[in-house]
């Protein structure tokens, strides 16, 4: 049997299973991500973001571990993902739904202590009329738009928010929050146009404290941080800089199982549409995963998986369920049925899968899919 199948004992029960690919999210990096960016924005917390089903990797697992290494602020993006986290932690976490709430979710929000951030006057007003009906005073937080334009209450209504904070006294209003668009790229003019609104927001709203930096935004230095921040993407491994090394370390791995091989001749198509076409005797492996596991179409002729640090090329067009690579580099028999290929590993990050496929690691890593089998170390 192939050293790739057999794997160590550890492994037993993944190999048992048979599954078409094996995923691998390491909890012990995952608590030393958290602890890093802890203390690069000290005296400031680090909330942690595990939207998305914490970000594709599960939140069942990714939360409590991180509120074992001090972590008490959880972000979510919408209000069904905060109902299902809000069991898995203990009373003095916080659950924030990114989002807000939609209409008729406001009841059961206040039932379960869950927060919202409230992103427009129409959100606050039935908050508050949630307060007003339990007779008692509701948390939220106040997302207000720095420059992005997506979420958060627009400058024009700054005055009339601000009013209404003189008069409602039904909402507890825990911190305001803007979120970075180019936090990524420490370049880039807009982190300071969004950083100088920012500091107009915090000087209107002076009561209350700011929580502003994203991922990105931690590395740009205190001045981004305020006494909250929101890394997401780097808590798993991402790179919340480009162009820089990546200070995170890598939290998932990612091998796929070899379902056929074979010997083609020259001028034999491969794939869909017959895109590729051999130009000599090659080797090549079908895998088993393809777009529907998270593995971009746009693949297709320019990524690769690796085994025993040599690229294999994938040839052809990514398919729903699997993908063909060239193993023409590989010893003979080196690969046969059930042999794993490294789609992410030390040879491959998710900012080279994600440059390959043309998009960002955001989308490679939420985009792994449940038909992989899962060990949590």
């Amino acid at each position: 049997m192939d050293e790739n199948v057999r794997g160590h004992s550890s492994h037993e029960k993944i190999i048992v299973s048979g599954a078409p690919g094996y995923m691998t999210v390491d909890l012990a990096a995952l608590a030393r991500n958290y602890v890093r960016l802890s203390g690069e924005v000290a005296p400031a917390r680090a909330a942690a973001v595990v939207k998305a089903d914490a970000y594709g990797l599960g939140a069942e697992k990714i939360a409590p571990e991180l509120y074992k290494h001090g972590c008490r602020h959880f972000f979510v993006a919408q209000f069904a993902e905060a109902t299902v986290l809000r069991p898995l932690l203990p009373a003095d976490a916080a659950v924030f739904v990114l989002n807000g709430l939609q209409p008729g979710s406001e009841t059961i929000c206040a039932r379960d202590g869950i927060v919202p951030v409230i992103n427009s006057l129409e959100q606050w007003q039935r908050w508050a009329a949630e307060a007003e009906a339990l007779e008692q005073k509701l948390p939220a937080v106040l997302q207000f738009d720095s420059g992005m334009s997506r979420l958060g209450l627009p400058p024009e209504d700054r005055p009339v928010t601000a009013d209404l904070l003189k008069t409602e006294n039904s909402i507890d209003v825990l911190f305001v929050m803007s979120h970075l668009a180019s936090a990524d790229d420490p370049e880039n003019i807009q982190n300071a146009a969004q950083k100088a609104e920012m500091e107009r927001i915090s000087a209107e709203f002076a009561q209350f404290p700011a929580c502003f930096a994203n991922s990105g935004g931690i590395f740009l230095g205190k001045t981004f941080h305020g006494v909250l921040t929101r890394p997401g993407i780097a808590l798993y491994g991402g790179a919340p800089t480009g162009g820089t090394e990546n200070p995170m370390e890598p939290v998932v791995s990612l091998d796929v199982a070899v379902v056929q091989v074979r010997t083609v001749p020259s001028g034999t198509r491969v794939g869909y549409s017959g895109t590729h076409v051999t130009t000599a005797e090659t080797r090549l492996a079908t895998i088993a995963a393809g777009y529907a596991d998270g593995l971009p179409r746009s693949l297709s002729g320019r990524g690769a998986v690796y085994c025993d640090g040599v690229r294999l090329p994938i040839v052809g067009r990514v398919s729903m369920d699997s993908i063909t690579v060239d193993i023409s580099a590989l010893p003979q028999n080196r690969l046969t049925l059930g042999s794993r290929v490294e789609v992410l590993g030390p040879n491959q990050t998710l900012e080279d899968l994600a440059r390959d496929a043309d998009t960002i690691s955001y989308e490679i890593l939420t985009g792994l899919r449940h038909r992989y089998q899962r060990q949590y170390l």
